[in-house]
C-alpha cells in the first residue's frame, strides 16, 4: 500500500516494554500496585539467571511487558551528569495522593528524596524506575 505525502497510516500505541533485571518479579509489583492483570510469564532461557524471563500485564487499555536485561544499571532521578537517566517513566493518577503514597510502598516502591510538586510523589519500583503518583 502506497500513502500519500499528507496521509498517515494507522498507528496505535498498543504496550510498551520495560527492561529490567528481574521482569516477572517486577511484573508482580505492578499488578499488585494497580490491581492489574498478569497475562503472561515466561521463565527464563537456558542461559540466564533465575530472576530473568518476561512477563507482562494488562494495565487498562495499555499492556506492560517485563523484559530481562543482563546489564541493568538502574537510573538516577534527578539527573546527574554521566550517570544513567531515566529515558521515560509513568504516570498514574490517584484520587488520594498519601493513600496511594503508601499503598506503593506497602508493595515495594520507595519514595524518592527529591518531591517536586506538591500534587504529585515520585516514587521508584524495585528494579529503581522512577513513577509518578499524581492527583
Amino acid at each position: 500500500m502506497n500513502v500519500g505525502v499528507n496521509e498517515r497510516p494507522s498507528l496505535h500505541l498498543t504496550s510498551i516494554t520495560v527492561s529490567c533485571p528481574a521482569p516477572r518479579a517486577l511484573a508482580d509489583f505492578y499488578a499488585r500496585l494497580l490491581g492489574a492483570t498478569l497475562t503472561a510469564s515466561e521463565p527464563p532461557l537456558p542461559d540466564e539467571p533465575p530472576e530473568a524471563g518476561w512477563a507482562q500485564l494488562a494495565a487498562g487499555a495499555l499492556t506492560v511487558n517485563f523484559e530481562y536485561e543482563r546489564h541493568w544499571t538502574p537510573p538516577v532521578w534527578p539527573a546527574e551528569q554521566g550517570r544513567q537517566t531515566a529515558t521515560q517513566h509513568f504516570d498514574i493518577h490517584v484520587h488520594d495522593l498519601d493513600a496511594a503514597t503508601q499503598w506503593a510502598v506497602e508493595c515495594g516502591a520507595r519514595v524518592a528524596s527529591v518531591q517536586p510538586q506538591e500534587d504529585v510523589r515520585v516514587l521508584f519500583d524495585p528494579a529503581g524506575h522512577p513513577f509518578c503518583l499524581f492527583t
